[in-house]
């Protein structure tokens, strides 16, 4: 039984909690939040767990062998190090941190160490991103052309962190689990329409060493709210519509052929079919991965090093934004410096 200690019980707190009470092979022993508020409804709804106001009553207690972080990005380094340095498995909020430097000190450190080190990139666990993994895979879409996004709402606005590192976030972490290749550079540009500068509308162009194209559109201010992912193969096309209740996948027997002697395109138009997926809560799922890697020492599915690669690229689009839409070549390996 391994016991848990979760950080923060803000917006995504009471949802960790939720799944790891739930869950028959540890036990939440303690949640922190500095908000007498929230600690007062961690009591109304576990009256076992102990709800304490400082972190380091967690992480310095020699009981705890997990340590859940989900508070703000700015707080993910310093609590994630001090967790790993008290030998401890940490499970933290995406993104890993807001620097690369600081990314790659959390994965050596964990490496070091040998602790657990996931990071919550949720879709990494929905069913429906692992079944258009699995038609991928198996060869069923072709080789893959083009990936294109949009990630929009109406807020809710970051204090510490863009658009890109709320919102992008995700469908980097889509694109770096679906395709099988290293981003080569990116191009990215945004706008901030509030008075701290930070960006709440962003467009990231990210290209690879093949011909495939990667695009993400990203806004805290749309009217509606736009979850979709479209994916370009060779021999078939998926739309993955997230807001979608039901149909979320559906898969075009859809493309194209060139005739080369004649510079013309033959165009295939077929049948749309709508595959079934895995129906269980993506949460769930991530909270069972991380136990199971800590109970059996084999890397969880969002480890460390995927969250690197993902800084990596944040970064990149991050500098882009600042160079007014400068294509940023990425180095392949993300841990160097």
């Amino acid at each position: 039984m391994l016991n848990i200690g979760v950080i923060g019980f803000g917006y995504w707190g009471p949802n960790l909690v939720r799944n790891f009470v739930s869950n028959e092979k540890c036990s939440v022993k303690m949640v922190a939040d500095k908000n007498p508020e929230r600690l007062k409804l961690v009591k109304k709804l576990y009256p076992s767990v102990n709800a304490v106001s400082g972190e380091d009553k967690i992480i310095g207690n020699p009981g705890i062998d997990a340590v859940i972080i989900a508070t703000p990005i700015s707080t993910h380094y310093a609590l994630a190090k001090k967790a790993l340095l008290a030998g401890k498995h940490v499970l933290v909020e995406k993104p890993i941190t807001n620097s690369k430097k600081h990314a790659i000190e959390l994965v050596r450190l964990a490496r070091k160490y040998k602790k657990i080190l996931l990071v919550d990139h949720i879709f990494l666990y929905h069913g429906a991103v692992n079944k258009i993994k699995e038609l991928i895979d198996k060869g069923d879409i072709g080789e893959i052309e083009y990936f294109d996004s949009i990630r929009v709402n109406l807020g809710l606005f970051q204090q510490d962190s863009s658009v890109i590192w709320d919102l992008a976030v995700h469908d980097l972490s889509i694109l770096d689990y679906l395709i099988n290749e290293k981003v080569k550079s990116v191009i990215a540009t945004g706008i901030s329409h509030t008075k701290n500068s930070i960006e709440n509308i962003a467009y990231l162009t990210l290209k690879f060493k093949s011909n495939r194209i990667a695009h993400i559109n990203s806004s805290w201010t749309s009217p509606v709210k736009i979850r979709q992912i479209l994916i370009g193969g060779t021999k078939k096309m998926i739309v993955y519509n997230d807001v979608e209740p039901t149909e979320k996948i559906k898969v075009y027997d859809t493309g194209y052929t060139m005739q080369r002697e004649k510079a013309l395109v033959d165009y295939r138009i077929g049948d749309v079919y709508i595959p079934k997926f895995d129906q269980s809560e993506a949460l769930a799922n991530l909270t069972k991965d991380f136990i199971r890697s800590i109970l059996t020492g084999a890397s969880p599915v969002s480890n460390g090093e995927r969250a690197l690669t993902i800084i990596n690229i944040l970064e990149g689009a991050q500098a882009s934004i600042k160079a007014n839409g400068k294509e940023v070549f990425l180095h392949e390996n993300a841990e160097h410096k």
